[in-house]
């Protein structure tokens, strides 16, 4: 019997070939297919033959990266709601219809008083773009502040302290000495609130400044602000009748929330700026 050789049919690096002699009985023909299948016929004749790649399939990896560039972690980014400082027009508005009133006072006389004289209208018209702007200022304030607990109660009093404004244009006060009316009454409740529950909302709103690394400078004008506030209100019900100066005290009251609400509107703006400049 001749030994058993390699006999080449053909080269080739898929096919590789092996006799077993002329004599020898039915071999089988195994056929490897890596990728998919292995099948093993039995053949008839011999030579033994044996198919295999020469190259192994491989599985594809695909890693995605994400962005090097992004938002700081914390950080809340918003391009809704700028800030509108309303403390010129309201100061405008007052001293524009009391400088034209000859015997009109401001230290005597109350801000709402200047709705009955002949200028009235440009006191109505100064509550009304104030009462608007604030509605405003405080959907970017509440976007634009790491919100913590009690932050959205706060704003929604601020959204309250907006609508009081424009109820103050809309329902006037009455002269003094006069009887009470609808719209007077509607007009003492408004100012009451408005003027009562602003120093609630800033206290409602100092943790939130507190921690928020873009605000946080605010945090102590903030509270001196509410401090003033508190103090103001508390002197109301000890005020004597026909008080001398009640239109100092009132014009005290107005301008310690205006302007912290100026002061406000102009930081948001500012930050509304930063963002553009990054987009």
């Amino acid at each position: 019997m001749n030994p058993p050789v390699n006999v080449p049919i053909w080269v080739s690096g898929l096919v590789t070939t092996t006799s077993w002699g002329p004599a020898v009985p039915a071999g089988v023909i195994t056929v490897i297919d890596v990728e998919f299948t292995k099948v093993t016929p039995v053949a008839s004749t011999p030579p033994i033959v044996t198919v295999a790649p020469v190259i192994k399939p491989v599985p594809v990896i695909v890693t995605g990266v994400p962005p090097a560039l992004g938002p700081e972690e914390g950080e809340m980014l918003a391009t809704v709601g700028t800030g509108k400082d309303g403390t010129p027009i309201t100061i405008g508005m007052d001293l524009i219809a009391a400088f034209t009133q000859p015997n009109y006072s401001l230290v005597r006389q109350s801000i709402s008083s200047l709705a009955l004289t002949s200028m009235g209208w440009i006191q109505t018209i100064g509550f009304m773009l104030i009462g608007l702007m604030v509605e405003s200022f405080t959907a970017g304030l509440y976007l634009n502040i790491k919100r913590r607990r009690g932050f959205g109660f706060g704003t929604a009093l601020l959204a309250f302290f907006g609508f009081g404004m424009l109820v103050l244009g809309t329902f006037h006060t009455r002269a003094v000495g006069a009887p009470a009316t609808f719209s007077s009454r509607v007009h003492a409740v408004a100012a009451d609130c408005v003027l009562g529950l602003f120093p609630i909302a800033l206290a409602l709103m100092l943790t939130s400044i507190k921690n928020d690394r873009r605000w946080k400078r605010m945090f102590s004008y903030t509270v001196i602000t509410g401090v003033i506030a508190v103090a103001l209100a508390a002197c109301y019900p000890f005020l004597p009748k026909g008080f001398q100066f009640f239109g100092l005290y009132e014009r005290l009251m107005v301008l310690n929330s205006i302007i912290w609400l100026g002061t406000f509107a102009v930081r948001l703006l500012f930050l509304s700026f930063q963002l553009h400049e990054v987009m």
